[in-house]
């Protein structure tokens, strides 16, 4: 714009100085004046030529030299973007990216205490999974821990964060991970309706076998081979993730926390998920990564049986709508117990798996004792009793062999006033109690806080 108005000022200028020589000729003929005043209109012609000459060489100069830099500083960003999705820094994202990406937020996919999960597409065409923590405080403390957490780890069986997005001071905070096609772990495990959009079924044997296996490496990393040990603290079927392959991604890290390698507990307020706390949460006595460990031989029984750890009954065995006044519960952990000492570990398998033909291997009594047996080892009561996730790896792999689990009181069982007998289990389903449900003795609990 300065360029185009420099040359049609030099232009006037010209086409003034041309006017002037007319005019003079006209009025003072051939005088001596009129020669005087002509040869300054020319000098001033040739000036003008000259400074727009001048002009046009160093602006080419200046563009081709602004072309080069802006080449130079694009080759840069590609470069340093390209760097920094190996390194597997987290991107940080626009507002209004996502909010093209996700149709304004209009896909949602998943509803958690304090966070959605909107589907997106980048403009790149990748897939994403975009996360909203809602809520101020508590949303705050989870975004910054679940970014510290997940930027500093990196395997194969956990989810990959892409990036983030922060609106300061007090507006939105998103994570954006990558989109896992085929959703969580209980849309595999428990029979429901089936939802439109969202991908379940009866997970094969075999596929759960190595659902155990993925999931127990995510945690042997997390707590052994990070520079300082993560804790994850809410281990639940909900944040298992599925990719096309049913590869397990352990996902959700809102709760993380660290600690240090010379720690052997820290102390922190009661958080996570009812039906897989530990019972160092309710006790304060502290936790460590052994909390995880309960969690997971939770999830571990759940993929035995695909049920619910705790269900509520009526009397008469039938479902009971109103769970705030079921007559009983039916605490899985118990039964696996009493089953695996009566010898007839069996009959806790998910009976889809045994009435039906699931595509995906036979199911064992060897392989089913195994993994019962790792997960009563895991939900001791006394923590110094679990094995560590390292030992669980190799144990499920077979490289360790598995002792029978010692006994334990199981406490929440005698809050529960647990006496079912799976033989007399009603065939159609129970209640189950999900994760985010709210269940008498808990609260109970609870409520002294």
């Amino acid at each position: 714009m300065e360029d185009k108005k420099a040359y049609s000022i030099a232009i006037s200028l010209v086409i003034l100085l041309i006017i002037g020589v007319v005019i003079a000729r006209i009025t003072l003929k051939l005088t001596e004046t009129f020669f005087l005043i002509c040869g300054a209109d020319v000098a001033a012609i040739v000036a003008v030529f000259a400074f727009v000459i001048i002009r046009r060489k160093f602006n080419s100069r200046r563009e081709l030299l602004v072309k080069q830099l802006d080449s130079d500083g694009r080759e840069l960003r590609i470069e340093y973007s390209f760097l920094r999705k190996v390194a597997g820094v987290p991107t940080r994202f626009r507002l209004k990216e996502l909010e093209e990406a996700t149709d304004n937020f209009g896909s949602l996919v998943g509803r958690g205490s304090s966070a959605c999960v909107f589907k997106g597409i980048l403009s790149d065409g990748a897939a994403v999974a975009v996360k909203r923590i809602e809520g101020e405080e508590r949303g705050d403390k989870e975004f910054k821990s679940e970014v510290a957490a997940i930027a500093s780890v990196q395997h194969v069986n956990l989810v990959r964060l892409l990036g983030y997005c922060s609106v300061p001071p007090s507006g939105p905070r998103f994570l954006v991970y990558e989109y896992v096609v085929n959703g969580s772990l209980d849309n595999w495990l428990f029979p429901r309706r089936k939802i439109r959009d969202r991908p379940s079924g009866c997970l094969s044997w075999d596929l759960r076998c190595r659902v155990a296996l993925d999931v127990a490496k995510a945690l042997s990393y997390m707590h052994h081979d990070c520079r300082s040990c993560i804790l994850h603290l809410d281990i639940k079927p909900e944040n298992i993730l599925l990719d096309e392959n049913h590869r397990a991604l352990l996902s959700d890290f809102g709760l993380s926390k660290l600690m240090g390698k010379d720690e052997s507990r820290v102390v922190t307020t009661i958080r996570g998920t009812r039906g897989y706390l530990a019972p160092e949460w309710l006790l304060e006595n502290g936790i460590s990564e052994k909390s995880d460990v309960y969690s997971y031989g939770m999830v571990l029984l759940e993929l035995i049986g695909g049920r619910r750890n705790i269900r509520a009954v009526d009397q008469h065995g039938k479902n009971y709508p109103d769970k705030s006044k079921a007559k009983k519960f039916i605490y899985f952990p118990r039964i696996v117990s009493e089953k695996l000492a009566q010898e007839k570990i069996m009959d806790v398998v998910d009976e889809r798996l045994v009435d039906e033909v699931v595509a995906g291997g036979e199911v064992t009594e060897i392989q089913v004792k195994r993994l019962a047996c790792v997960a009563l080892w895991c939900i001791q009561e006394r923590p110094r009793l679990r094995p560590t996730m390292a030992r669980v790896v190799e144990m499920l792999e077979g490289r360790l062999p598995v002792d029978a689990p010692a006994q334990t009181t199981m406490p929440i069982a005698d809050l529960l006033g647990n006496d079912e007998d799976l033989d007399h289990r009603p065939r159609q389903p129970a209640v189950n109690l999900s994760s985010d449900s709210t269940y008498s003795f808990t609260m109970s609990v609870l409520s002294g806080r």
